[in-house]
């Protein structure tokens, strides 16, 4: 598997937040029903994914040395990537072990069919494979917020031009092909709650499906409705760990209580909580984004994305690409927080940004692509550069032009 989605080690043990443990947090007792394990128990799941995985090299090879080759060769694509840097940690979600963001949990179908499409890349198994990782899809272009790094900027709140019907099948056509995981972007997806909730019960239930939301909408009804139609997880954006300073970023006063709310409706459903930092030049410092980490451990997420910002949408034309300083520094922010165990109790990192520059990019119809809200096919959410339309009956060639134009900051053309 590759190290973009190996590498993602999870943390958040249970613990129970005191009524005043921080000013930014309501006063109220949070528990968190996500866990972290470490230790035997980390082990444990550890060499139980790894029968599983042998499992599945024997069902899908014929010969009995890629029973041991294909596996050993997956572990070491994965240290030439991250060095010998080994798991401390892993969540535990609604019965599934996750060691990574953008990773199916164990021991789901969308596991084993992930899996089985990473060994396809070092030898072609026998059985069909999933085509994507995963594959973003906006279903709206309403939105209430102004968010400043907005990449939808120039199409929010504009007429829809995809219709339910027209959006189920997207869906469809994208798992006809195979993907571990679809997120469900916008504008807010959570304005279309129940749109969601009507296409997730008409998906098919071997892949794993998220929400990326502001937390809007995301109360304990909502959260439980989608849950209980097939939801996994769902990524919160919380672009700073002061109340105001978040408002102000997201251009609206309840922006950060939505968030607050919204990750312990989500908890407290069983979906799998992630928090996403836009992380600006203002905000990139190790004060910063160490107590941005303390406020999502006390708040019992299981991971972070961590996302540089990008001279797109409401930025476009402007000046927002951090420093090579400020580059290293998340870095060894991510390394740090990920392997070393004096923090294997605080939520996992994942930053798109050291996968990249370490691999290059997986998406541009590699492994991910994203589609818009008019259907159209793009490299990325932060990447539009259209090649057809997902509705078109020449998907697949759209889908080979993507992979030929590839990413226009990252070599995306990768085993």
């Amino acid at each position: 598997m590759n190290s973009q989605t190996l590498s993602n080690d999870i943390s958040t043990i249970p613990l129970i937040i005191n009524e005043n443990v921080d000013k930014n947090i309501s006063k109220k007792t949070i528990i968190n029903k996500q866990s972290l394990i470490s230790g035997f128990r980390k082990n444990l799941a550890v060499l139980s994914f790894r029968i599983t995985i042998i499992g599945i090299a024997i069902k899908s090879y014929n010969n009995p040395w890629n029973w041991i080759y294909v596996p050993l060769t997956l572990i070491k694509l994965r240290r030439k990537n991250l060095g010998q840097h080994y798991l401390k940690k892993l969540a535990y979600v609604d019965n599934r072990y996750y060691w990574g963001l953008y990773t199916p949990g164990w021991n789901g179908i969308s596991f084993k069919k992930f899996i089985a499409a990473e060994m396809n890349h070092v030898v072609p198994v026998k059985q069909k494979v999933n085509r994507f990782i995963n594959a973003y899809v906006a279903i709206t272009k309403k939105c209430s917020l102004q968010c400043e790094h907005c990449y939808e900027w120039e199409n929010l709140n504009k007429k829809e031009t995809l219709s339910p019907t027209q959006l189920k099948n997207i869906v469809a056509k994208i798992q006809e092909k195979g993907v571990s995981q679809i997120h469900f972007s916008g504008g807010e997806p959570l304005l279309k709650v129940d749109l969601l909730i009507d296409i997730l019960n008409s998906a098919k239930k071997e892949t794993d499906f998220w929400v990326l939301t502001s937390g809007f909408k995301l109360t304990f009804d909502n959260a439980k409705k989608l849950k209980m139609a097939g939801l996994n997880g769902v990524m919160i954006s919380l672009d700073h760990f002061n109340a105001e300073k978040h408002n102000q970023f997201r251009g609206f006063k309840d922006a950060y209580l939505w968030v607050e709310n919204g990750v312990k409706n989500a908890i407290d459903n069983q979906l799998v909580v992630a928090l996403s930092l836009c992380t600006t030049k203002d905000f990139t410092t190790f004060d910063n984004l160490i107590t941005y980490a303390n406020l999502a451990k006390k708040l019992g997420v299981s991971f972070i994305q961590i996302l540089e910002p990008k001279a797109v949408g409401h930025y476009s034309g402007k000046d927002v690409s951090l420093s090579s300083d400020q580059i290293n520094l998340l870095e060894n922010f991510y390394l740090e927080m990920n392997y070393n165990p004096k923090y294997k109790d605080y939520p996992l990192i994942s930053y798109h940004g050291y996968y990249q520059r370490q691999q290059g990019c997986y998406a541009a119809g590699n492994r991910s692509l994203y589609i818009d809200t008019d259907g159209d096919i793009n490299p990325c959410p932060f990447c539009q550069s259209k090649t057809g339309n997902v509705l078109d009956a020449d998907f697949d060639k759209s889908i080979l032009k993507l992979q030929n134009l590839g990413c226009h900051q990252f070599n995306s053309n990768r085993n």
